[in-house]
């Protein structure tokens, strides 16, 4: 039986991926039966099937996904959608313009708790003066609890963020017309061409969006970039696993009066008091509640 290698998962399209092996040359790879669980960022390890030829890149396929430090990934009722694996940051993208969901925000960040994952909030757009403000308050209760904001225009000028990608994998998550895209091109101007080939390698014609892509930033520096998402379902998580993600409320839990207590219209309510009392923001209570109400 041939020896197997190992490498990471840079781009997908269905049950093709491109890895990157570890002496740095590139193999197309199928998995085995017809449900894959392999996301971009995995650690793989391969069975080589074919090898290069003047018409067609390095074949094999995957045996195994080695240990995961994190799984980003989203669900309903019904399936579970993998993201990333292997970050260490997640980059949620927010606009001044057009308005963007609080409430998806918050579902990325309770994502990110239960994998232990890094936050930073990008608020993009900010060269838009007249509808800043209304943005930034919005934002104004996550630098309130300890996350990080940082305003830029995407289209002017992105260099303040590339201090936050050093010794990061980070992924970039966000809704549809936040200005992904454009951080994106900002960040790594040749990331069309790469799409481009990636497309080629694994002959997905004009099928060129993956569910994922990896860019190499530097030596210790990566960045996955997804679709836009608008809606994060949390089904896969539990009523203590989304209390876990409100970071806010950690020092508060155990102490309602009702050990069962879901924080909504129960006497003796830890959580609600402290709404009352101005220690925590109203509004973050009100998507805990919507979250834990509908999941998905």
């Amino acid at each position: 039986m041939s020896a197997t290698v190992q490498g990471q998962v840079f781009a997908a399209f269905g049950r093709r991926y491109l890895t990157r092996l570890d002496d740095g040359s590139e193999i197309a790879c199928l998995t085995r039966g017809k449900k894959s669980e392999v996301v971009c960022g995995d650690r793989v390890e391969i069975m080589r099937t074919g090898e290069a030829t003047s018409e067609n890149g390095a074949q094999g396929v995957i045996e195994r996904i080695l240990p995961r430090r994190s799984l980003l990934h989203r669900s309903d009722a019904f399936r579970e959608k993998y993201i990333a694996a292997n970050v260490t940051q997640i980059i949620v993208v927010v606009a001044v313009e057009p308005a963007f969901s609080d409430e998806l925000l918050a579902r990325c960040l309770v994502a990110a708790q239960d994998q232990q994952i890094e936050v930073l909030i990008v608020l993009n757009k900010c060269d838009l003066q007249t509808a800043a403000d209304p943005a930034r308050r919005m934002l104004e209760p996550y630098r309130a609890i300890g996350y990080r904001v940082l305003e830029l225009s995407a289209k002017q000028d992105i260099s303040a963020l590339r201090p936050f990608l050093h010794g990061h994998t980070s992924v970039l998550v966000g809704q549809s017309g936040m200005g992904k895209s454009t951080l994106i091109n900002a960040l790594l101007p040749d990331a069309h061409a790469a799409t481009r080939e990636i497309s080629t390698a694994l002959d997905s014609g004009k099928h060129t969006t993956t569910h994922a892509r990896l860019y190499p930033l530097d030596e210790t520096s990566s960045l996955i970039d997804c679709p836009g998402v608008q809606a994060f379902g949390l089904h896969h998580l539990s009523f203590g696993g989304i209390e876990q993600g409100f970071v806010e409320f950690a020092v508060y839990l155990g102490q309602c009066r009702f050990h069962d207590c879901h924080h909504t219209h129960e006497p003796g309510c830890a959580i609600r008091n402290a709404v009352e009392t101005g220690k925590i923001n109203a509004r973050r209570l009100e998507l805990f509640q919507q979250i834990t109400a509908n999941k998905a």
